[in-house]
């Protein structure tokens, strides 16, 4: 296959996985069947995709002109390439996951949780190959939109006011702050296009940059920068599968993904550097990872706690892009997939949690690893991870993050990523010593059907494997931030 074809199937498999499903409605071996192989085919399609980038290509399909200047194409270059790694591969082990947990909830409207989910996935799969910021706006709305139904999936009035709030404050903010954002950077420099150093140097003043990039990071509100994160918390009423697709798979890393894109290609990291008038963003994700870890620690309900770690955590991606050196942005996009892996195995074992003890508050968890020791093992790992210990993957990205800052002399941030550790900590450590020293857990906990403890197991083992084998990652994130003073189209 070409890597044209390649590209096309990475959004077509996901999407004719989604319209075959509701033919097999009533024939659940089948359904779940065709999910788990469309996700595998779609993981080794892009897996093909890797080899093109590592070698310094820029492989691009263009589609459909619109009107010209409103092309819908793609291109994959080291950064979609990584996002879109993480999100093929982590739906094959979500869906795993979610065959066992639905099946064990017996939740309603399967088949429509099936769909919505794959395409998602296409959803997701687009904005990380979009080749220009008009691609990437059309599969951030989609994404936004299909992901509904699953943030309303129990159908209850907490879940529909879940629902509500997910709506208006991600399609509110990207109709009135990120589209206007879009629609400037035309005006500005007559492109759409992604380029490598940026295409807003010398196309508006200082302090229309600064405007703008207020625009896109709060227009983003998938990223879930404080003032606008409410929506995350409320949504873990969801099924865990979609707290974790939210978390680590799809929606809040598309946040990230979409500022940090920008940074590089629209804005340029140089530019911004120079111009000055973006350092504020380093105070407001600065101030998201302390206020949403304190926030955490209040939390007794185990998802809702995980919901603000997620916040405080995918803000440190935010914190090392305004720092707008190469190592730093090599730390943030380490720090992506170290996210997605440890907390997608934290949410599977919250959900475990859920199904073998039939708790979901922490106060409750009081001897459950005792009788769910591979939840509760991989839980340890995902915490370690979040917190940044050695041999996990959250070390990395936090490592590089703190070294640049160091380097740059840019003391906030060294505060910050020193106080949230310590804070992670906090929130984190005090669950694994309940879970495992506690008393009184009741004889009744039992480990979760099988299909959610290996895809826990699967994740844990992963968040290590990406610390003694960074590879991928790394040479991803080393070709990222080798061109960042380059001035060239992806294509």
């Amino acid at each position: 296959m070409t890597p044209e074809t390649m590209i096309a199937l990475t959004m077509i498999m996901p999407a004719a996985v989604a319209l075959l499903l509701p033919a097999f409605d009533a024939r659940r071996n089948i359904r779940e069947g065709v999910t788990l192989l469309g996700a595998v085919l779609l993981f080794a399609v892009v897996l093909q995709l890797l080899p093109e980038v590592l070698a310094g290509n820029r492989p691009a399909l263009e589609v459909w002109t619109v009107v010209p200047g409103l092309t819908i194409a793609f291109s994959v270059e080291p950064l979609g390439m990584l996002f879109a790694l993480i999100a093929s591969g982590l739906w094959i082990a979500n869906s795993v996951y979610s065959i066992g947990y639905m099946r064990a909830e017996q939740a309603p409207r399967q088949t429509v949780f099936y769909v919505c989910f794959a395409i998602a996935i296409a959803s997701t799969m687009g904005i990380a190959l979009a080749g220009n910021l008009f691609t990437l706006f059309l599969f951030y709305e989609l994404l936004t939109v299909s992901t509904y139904p699953l943030v309303t999936h129990r159908g209850t009035e907490q879940a529909r006011n879940a629902g509500r709030l997910y709506l208006m404050m991600l399609l509110g903010a990207s109709t009135v702050l990120l589209l206007p954002a879009v629609a400037w950077t035309w005006v500005a420099t007559g492109t759409l296009d992604f380029v490598i150093g940026g295409t807003l140097s010398g196309a508006v003043s200082d302090a229309a940059l600064g405007i703008m990039l207020a625009l896109f990071v709060f227009g983003t509100a998938k990223a879930a920068v404080m003032p606008l994160h409410f929506w995350l918390p409320a949504a873990m009423v969801a099924p865990t599968p979609v707290s974790a697709l939210l978390h680590a798979v799809a929606v809040v890393k598309a946040g990230v993904f979409t500022i940090l894109k920008v940074i590089i290609y629209i804005f340029g990291v140089e530019t911004l550097a120079e111009a000055g008038t973006g350092d504020w963003l380093l105070y407001v994700a600065g101030v998201t990872v302390i206020v949403a870890s304190v926030i955490a620690l209040q939390q007794d309900n185990l998802k809702r706690r995980l919901a603000f770690s997620t916040i405080s955590q995918l803000s440190y991606v935010i914190l090392g892009a305004a720092l707008f050196t190469p190592v730093a942005i090599l730390g943030a996009t380490l720090h992506i997939a170290a996210h997605a892996v440890s907390k997608i195995t934290l949410f599977f074992a919250a959900g475990s949690v859920h199904i073998g003890a039939h708790v979901d508050n922490i106060s409750e968890m009081n001897g459950v690893g005792r009788r769910m020791p591979w939840t509760m093992g991989a839980f340890s790992i995902g915490s370690l991870s979040m917190i940044g210990v050695p041999p996990t993957a959250g070390f990395l990205g936090k490592w590089f993050i703190l070294v640049a800052a160091i380097t740059v002399e840019q003391w906030f941030a060294v505060g910050v990523i020193i106080v949230s550790t310590l804070l992670n900590a906090g929130y984190f450590l005090p669950i694994v010593y309940r879970a495992f020293r506690g008393s009184g857990v009741k004889a009744s906990v039992k480990e979760a059907p099988w299909p959610i403890v290996v895809s826990l197991v699967v994740t844990a083992l992963l968040t290590i494997g990406l610390f003694l084998v960074p590879n991928v990652p790394y040479d991803l994130a080393t070709l990222l931030t080798a061109d960042l003073s380059a001035d060239v189209p992806i294509e």
